[in-house]
C-alpha cells in the first residue's frame, strides 16, 4: 500500500458530507482497493498486506477498525447506502479511476463468495441484491 494509494482514498473519504458519510466513504473506497488487489496472478502475503491496511486504517480512523471490519462492512445493508451516494461515485471516479465503476458489483460478489465460505451461509440481503440488480442491468442494455 504506497502513499499514492492512501492518498486517493483519503481524497474519497473528505468528499463525504458528514463524518458518518467520509468514514463509509473511507471503508467502501479502502475496502474496494483490498478486493481489487487480489485480482493478480502473483503469489500474495495476505499477513503483509493485511497489517499495511491495518496500519493505515488504525492511523486514519482509529483503534478498533481493521481491514476484516471494513469487509464485513462491505457485505452489509450500509455499503448499498454508500455505493447509491451520488458525491460517492463522482469522488470514487475521480480519484480511484484505477478501480473501475463497472468492477464494483464483482468485487462486492467476491467479498460475499469469501464470507460464504467461511461461514458457510448463502449471501442474501440487500447486498446480494444490488449486485443481481446491478448484473441484471449489465445485461439488458444491447446495443441498437
Amino acid at each position: 500500500m504506497d502513499s499514492l494509494l492512501r492518498e486517493k482514498i483519503l481524497a474519497v473519504a473528505r468528499c463525504g458530507m458528514t463524518s458518518a458519510e467520509a468514514s463509509g466513504f473511507f471503508r467502501v473506497a479502502l475496502g474496494l482497493h483490498y478486493l481489487a488487489g487480489l485480482m493478480t496472478e502473483e503469489a500474495l502475503d495476505f499477513k503483509q498486506i493485511d497489517r499495511q491496511y491495518n496500519r493505515f486504517i488504525y492511523h486514519s480512523i482509529g483503534k478498533g477498525h481493521s481491514i476484516a471490519s471494513v469487509l464485513q462492512f462491505m457485505s452489509g445493508e450500509k455499503v448499498v447506502r454508500v455505493l447509491e451516494a451520488k458525491g460517492f461515485t463522482d469522488a470514487f471516479t475521480l480519484h480511484c479511476a484505477n478501480v473501475p465503476l463497472a468492477s464494483i458489483p464483482f468485487l462486492l460478489e467476491l467479498n460475499l463468495g469469501v464470507a460464504k465460505d467461511i461461514s458457510g451461509i448463502d449471501p442474501v440481503g440487500p447486498v446480494a441484491d444490488w449486485i443481481a440488480q446491478k448484473k441484471e442491468a449489465a445485461h439488458a442494455w444491447s446495443p441498437a
